[in-house]
Parts: structure tokens; C-alpha cells; sequence
């Protein structure tokens, strides 16, 4: 087996070693934010549009600041991240009351602990697992892998040695772009996705960052990409703000808001429906938030069972299907749709359901080692965010 084409089975097998744990897939519109009078909704593939709160008139006195008073004692470079997320809320539009401000310093410290660039415990081992996990599908043995990324990098080093200290997915993330680099200049087909996804403070979406831009500009100068940007401290809290805050959620707890931003904006709202959809189908559906299936194949069994009581919803089959199609924006809480389940749901049962319930989600990912769930984070994220409003109080 000629270097070359190590090289190039290596790189493959690096592409897969990296999966992220489900967390929120945002897209946003594609139209620039000049052209919008308020930020849009777009009816894409299965993702949110960004859509900011209530901007406060201009004669209105300005809400007071909570961004300083949310931060817990102890954070290193403290007015830095002060700084970025006063900036932050500013450019999206988002008021620094206590609850917003305590709700983006819970998921920092969830997702982080207040680390710009957050370390993930036992990553070259995480790496060379799952190498050697596709290698064998390959028929390739890891130490021949081994001796394939004994090729040194561009920044001197060889591959295996930066596999063998790798911290960060900062660091993982760079490393994937310079053997993709070095492969296209090899002439090797390198058209495989970057592994990493996600990054940064707040653990953002690479490809919601990406999207967003596109309607909502970045406010900040910058020499590289968005996604360098994903894992810088202003970059990752400016998305991140973005993602939990700037939509419109029809949810009276925040612990709502931190399902959405793990599982997939609108997912505790869209599983209050399954949940009601379920009691007046008889048909028993996973409450995941996801009402259709895109991956193709057979119709999802929220659609199913929508589809199976058309007649009782009076409701056409192509009407069910418009009204599914929205599930991922707001618009979806006041379709037709939503309004007749609940409506018939609640007659039977003889009392109010829900509007909104936690979406049962098992997490997975290498970096996970133990049984986690939407719910888990969830509870776990409100709880840093009531310790935050309780600090606020005191302070104030």
C-alpha cells in the first residue's frame, strides 16, 4: 500500500471519528437582514428562522443590564465575556433582562464552564477509537493508520503526534482542514463533511452559524471563516445567543427554551402535540419533537397518525401536510392543525393538555459516557439558570 493512498483511507477514517450528540439544526433566511422589516421565517429543510424579541420603542426607558450581575464569581477574563455578551445582545436585539442574561450564562457553564475554548476529556482516545473502528471495516491495521499519519503537517508536527495531544475540537477542527488541505493539493478526493460540528463555548452548530449570517450579518471583523469564528469566545457567545433567545418560544418556563436549544428549536412545543395527537389516535409516538421524517423512506408516525384521523380533524391530506411542513417555525402553534388536535384532544380528555412538554431524547456521542437525555440537560441547565437568578437578586 502506496503512502498516497494511506493518506487519503487515513483522512476518510478521521472524517467519522468526531460525531456530535443531537443538539439543535437551525437554518435561518436566505434573504439579507436589510431586506427584512423584522427577521422571517423560512419554510426549509426541518429548521427555525431567526426571528428577534419585541424590540423596545425608542421613547421607552432602555431595561436594566443583568449581563454583569449573571456571571458567577470566579470566571477568568470576566469582563471580556461581559463585554461579548453585552455585544451579542445588542446586534441580535435581545433586552439583557436577568432571565435572558441568566439563561445564557447557564448554558455557558453547562456547555463550557466558562472556557472559550472548552478542553473534552480523553479526546486522542475518543479519536484513535473510532479510527481503528473504521480502519477495521477497511481491513487496514491501526498500526499501518499509525504509520500513514507519521506524515508531517503544515505546522510541523506530525499528524499522529497532534491525534496524541489533541484538547479541543478547536484543535481537531484544524487539524481535519490541513489534511483536507494537503489532500486536495494531492490530487485525492477529499469531499467528505467536516466531523466537527459543533464548537465553542456554548457548543454552537457550525452550520446554524453559517446559515444565520446569511440574514442576519455578522457584526464583527474577521480574517477567517465563520466556522473559525464558531470557536472563538465572541464568535461562539454571539451564535449561542442567537440560537437560545432570538425566536419567539410560546413557553411560560425557560427549561423549555434549553430543550429546544439541545433537541431542536419548536421540539417542546412539537411534543406536546405528538403527546395530544397520541391520546386522540390511540397510536403511541415517540414525543421527540420531530413530527416529519427527513431521511427519507417511510412517512413519519406523527404524520402517519395525523393522516389516519383526517376525517375526524376535517382536514385535508394536503392540508395536514402543509401544516406539518411548519413544525420547525412558529407559525406551526397557530395552523389548523395544531388547533384541531388540541381542541378535539381536550373535549375528550374534559380538561387542558400541555403546550408544552420535555422531548424524550437519548444523547449519544463518544464524548457522552453515561445514559443522558434531552431531560437530563434540560433540568440540569434550569438549575444553574434559578442559582443565576437567585445571584442577580442578591446583587441587586
Amino acid at each position: 500500500m502506496n503512502r498516497t493512498f494511506l493518506f487519503a483511507i487515513t483522512a476518510a477514517l478521521l472524517a467519522g471519528c468526531a460525531a456530535q450528540p443531537r443538539q439543535a439544526e437551525q437554518t435561518v433566511p436566505t434573504a439579507p437582514a436589510s431586506a427584512l422589516p423584522a427577521p422571517q421565517e423560512a419554510p426549509a429543510k426541518p429548521a427555525p428562522a431567526v426571528a428577534a424579541p419585541p424590540v423596545v420603542a425608542p421613547t421607552a426607558a432602555p431595561p436594566r443590564n443583568y449581563v454583569a450581575a449573571s456571571l458567577p464569581a470566579g470566571v477568568r477574563e470576566r469582563q471580556g465575556w461581559i463585554a461579548d455578551i453585552d455585544s451579542a445582545f445588542r446586534h441580535l436585539r435581545i433586552p439583557p433582562t436577568a432571565e435572558n442574561a441568566c439563561a445564557l450564562a447557564a448554558v455557558i457553564k453547562q456547555e463550557s464552564s466558562w472556557q472559550s475554548d472548552p478542553v473534552v476529556p480523553g479526546l486522542p482516545k475518543i479519536v484513535w477509537g473510532k479510527i481503528e473502528e473504521k480502519a477495521h471495516r477497511y481491513l487496514v491495521p491501526l498500526p499501518v493508520v499509525q504509520a500513514a499519519l507519521m506524515k508531517t503537517s503544515p505546522n510541523g508536527r506530525s499528524y499522529k503526534a497532534r491525534i496524541d495531544t489533541l484538547r479541543t475540537e478547536r484543535e481537531m477542527n484544524l487539524l481535519f482542514e490541513d489534511m483536507a488541505r494537503e489532500a486536495k493539493q494531492m490530487g485525492l478526493p477529499m469531499e467528505m463533511k467536516n466531523p466537527i460540528r459543533t464548537g465553542g463555548p456554548m457548543q454552537v452548530s457550525v452550520e446554524f452559524a453559517e446559515s444565520h449570517v446569511k440574514a442576519w450579518p455578522y457584526p464583527y471583523p474577521r480574517r477567517d471563516s465563520i466556522r473559525h469564528e464558531v470557536f472563538t469566545r465572541r464568535g461562539g457567545v454571539y451564535f449561542g445567543a442567537a440560537i437560545l433567545l432570538q425566536y419567539p418560544a410560546p413557553y411560560q418556563e425557560m427549561r423549555y427554551r434549553f430543550a429546544d436549544f439541545n433537541a431542536g428549536r419548536y421540539s417542546s412545543r412539537n411534543a406536546a402535540f405528538q403527546a395530544a395527537l397520541t391520546r386522540l389516535s390511540g397510536r403511541k409516538l415517540a414525543l421527540d419533537g420531530d413530527l416529519l421524517n427527513y431521511q427519507g423512506g417511510q412517512p413519519s408516525g406523527s404524520q402517519q397518525a395525523a393522516l389516519a384521523i383526517a376525517g375526524q380533524l376535517a382536514m385535508s391530506r394536503e392540508a395536514i401536510l402543509r401544516d406539518l411542513k411548519q413544525e420547525k417555525t412558529s407559525a406551526f402553534g397557530q395552523s389548523e392543525l395544531h388547533r384541531q388536535v388540541f381542541a378535539l384532544a381536550e373535549r375528550r380528555d374534559g380538561k387542558p393538555l400541555p403546550r408544552a412538554v420535555m422531548p424524550q431524547i437519548n444523547l449519544q456521542s463518544p464524548k457522552i459516557t453515561r445514559k443522558l437525555t434531552t431531560q437530563w440537560f434540560a433540568d440540569r441547565v434550569d438549575g444553574r439558570y434559578r442559582q443565576c437568578l437567585s445571584r442577580v437578586a442578591a446583587a441587586a
